[in-house]
């Protein structure tokens, strides 16, 4: 699988999601501008020494990374603004999901125009959950569903 950070804000977030891409075997994409310099101590001390290993792949614009997606393989956009659930959605190895900054989520006009690429984790309305914690969520239904076929 393949994780995809839209302009991370948080380096810790950002450092231990880096720490479940190396667990899982996933690719870490991180796309510019980040909200942090990649020497960050903060990231450092959450990815551990992961993150040396990990090598992510830094893109300077979507637009580049999007180009970049072998046809063939799917993208998801993570969003509490859809109503398709992401447990419904058929995840194979190596599709992408894709997540917005900490602060504002994934820009409006990208949602609009995937609209039925876009998935949600359910929680009381009003609320969110932290970025690690959607990551991890998400992830592992994509690996277990990938696993079973």
């Amino acid at each position: 699988m393949n994780v995809v950070l839209f302009e991370p804000e948080i380096p810790p977030n950002t450092g231990n999601i880096g720490r479940l891409c190396h667990a899982t075997g996933s690719a870490l994409h991180l796309i510019e501008p980040l909200g942090f310099s990649l020497e960050d101590k903060a990231l450092r001390r959450a990815g551990l020494d992961y993150w040396r290993e990990l090598s992510p792949t830094l893109w300077p614009s979507l637009e580049l990374f999007l180009e970049s997606v072998p046809s063939g393989n799917s993208v998801y956009y993570l969003t509490t603004k859809s109503d398709r659930v992401y447990w419904d959605a058929r995840f194979k190895e190596g599709d992408y999901l894709v997540f917005g900054p900490e602060t504002r989520g994934l820009p409006k006009a990208l949602l609009e125009s995937n609209v039925g690429s876009c998935l949600t984790i359910p929680q009381v309305k009003g609320r969110s959950l932290n970025l690690s914690t959607a990551v991890g969520i998400v992830l592992f239904e994509g690996i277990r569903q990938a696993w079973a076929t």
